[in-house]
């Protein structure tokens, strides 16, 4: 799907999408709305008629496992962590045939590279001056006790003041006033560094934020890649094509061509402006704070442009799908730092940051320490509080099973990992904003050197092969 109205159009044909034409004010109305219809995997929404702005608005677009990878171009998400694992499992290379038959492989990278255009889609209306005012667009205001309306679903896009490499990040947006949003670049996110570079050097940062585009580039910025790989590759890897951009009227940024609106403007690091409460995915209203302020210089957009918003509140909502989709994508790259991970799950009730259930293929007393204190080393999964670890034949996925066997298998004095360190900034339990302890819990069956005394015991099991021939003589009565 090529943009926002193709994966649009794709719903409806499939049935899964219902037009509400009524008129729907953007305040609560939206959430209220939108919120049954994820929590009771009904189809996406297209709201029509949005009080106050002529543009309509979508929501629940990947409210549910099967949308996310139909919108992703496959019929199951891993399908997407498969093809990743397979350009970076090491080849076995035992020739320089070998190696020279490897190249086309790598070359294919290159497909993926984003591609610069002249004229784009998102650039067809431009609007400047008083036109350019934040009033036009229909952004709600999620909760009741909201500092005010918020853009969920726009791609900040930003150069590294230093090298010019783009950084795109998924930030929750205040809107201030016409003219200005609050940024929410948390400390541990790219935005943040480039805001402290740009500090040091006492110059204005450049912002361009890209709302809409195609499925796979609008998910992109809340991917969690190394600083200095784009993420618009990211994206060109996943629709096997790369990702059209387009220099910013007012900047040397580039932005998805194919998105619905941009909005140029700049931060200045030395300016900031109270931001929030706003009502978080932790289900919690997250704490007022300092946080810099977007000055909007230009809006371009489509000629028929639709507002795509994610409703942001206490599981079970969208974005933990675009999160699941995370999961299972970069699945195979935490297996290059722990390749004993099997498998890995976010449950829902952790809100990501809270919990993360490991499954592993053990093979030496302590493994499941170190995966734990491994996975305090890696990227952003360095602020998960909770850790569980459990054997690779416990399947992660089912929460009931994994359950069963970490409360079965750990000896609290034993099998507990206290530590201290980053975590989430919108964990409201730590004692200070940013820093707080986290826990590990080995839950796999203890082997010799573990400080086993007694015989660990067996599970009470049946094959499934004699499961299998005893149901089949009942099969056909």
């Amino acid at each position: 799907m090529k943009n926002l109205s193709d994966y649009i159009k794709n719903l409806e044909q499939k049935k899964d999408l219902v037009k509400i034409k009524q008129e729907i004010d953007p305040k609560i109305e939206i959430t209220v709305i939108g919120e049954h219809f994820t929590r009771n995997n009904k189809e996406a929404i297209l709201f029509e008629n949005i009080k106050g702005s002529k543009f309509p608005l979508a929501v629940n677009l990947f409210g549910s496992k099967e949308r996310v990878s139909s919108a992703f171009g496959v019929g199951h998400i891993d399908e997407h962590a498969e093809r990743i694992e397979g350009f970076i499992k090491p080849p076995k290379v035992s020739s320089i045939m070998d190696a020279v038959t490897m190249l086309p492989k790598f070359a294919e990278i290159r497909k993926f590279i984003p591609k610069t255009v002249k004229k784009a889609p998102c650039q067809e209306i431009v609007l400047k001056g008083e036109s350019a005012n934040l009033d036009i667009l229909p952004i709600p205001t999620l909760w009741p006790k909201d500092a005010g309306p918020y853009i969920c679903f726009g791609s900040t896009i930003t150069n590294d003041p230093e090298t010019g490499a783009r950084n795109v990040g998924l930030y929750r947006l205040q809107k201030h006033d016409k003219k200005t949003l609050g940024m929410h670049w948390q400390l541990h996110k790219d935005g943040k560094r480039h805001e402290v570079k740009a500090k040091k050097k006492n110059e204005k940062i450049p912002v361009a934020i890209a709302i809409g585009g195609d499925p796979a580039t609008m998910y992109s910025g809340s991917a969690p890649l190394p600083p200095g790989i784009d993420e618009f590759l990211l994206a060109g890897f996943l629709n096997k094509r790369p990702v059209e951009v387009v220099k910013c009227i007012n900047s040397d940024i580039k932005v998805p061509a194919q998105a619905e609106f941009i909005l140029e403007g700049w931060v200045d690091p030395n300016e900031t402006k109270e931001e929030g409460p706003f009502g978080d995915h932790t289900g919690f209203y997250s704490h007022p704070g300092p946080y810099p302020v977007f000055h909007l210089e230009l809006i371009t957009h489509r000629k028929k442009a639709i507002f795509p918003h994610i409703i942001v509140g206490k599981p079970l909502q969208e974005d933990w799908f675009l999160g699941w989709a995370t999961e299972r994508i970069f699945l195979p790259l935490v297996k290059l730092f722990c390749p004993e991970i099997k498998d890995m799950h976010f449950p829902p009730e952790g809100v990501f940051h809270n919990m993360l259930l490991v499954s592993i293929k053990k093979n030496y007393p302590g493994q499941a320490r170190k995966v734990i204190h491994a996975i305090w080393g890696i990227g952003l999964l360095s602020l998960t509080k909770f850790v569980v670890v459990v054997d690779d034949d416990v399947d992660v996925q089912n929460i009931s099973e994994t359950t069963f066997h970490a409360l079965s298998n750990i000896d609290p004095k034993r099998d507990i990992v206290l530590d201290s360190g980053p975590v989430d900034v919108l964990d409201h339990a730590s004692p200070v904003e940013g820093y707080g302890s986290k826990i590990g819990f080995d839950g796999t069956r203890k082997i010799k050197g573990e400080s086993l005394i007694r015989e660990w015991p067996e599970q009470v099991d049946i094959d499934q092969q004699k499961i299998d021939e005893i149901l089949k003589k009942i099969k056909n009565n």
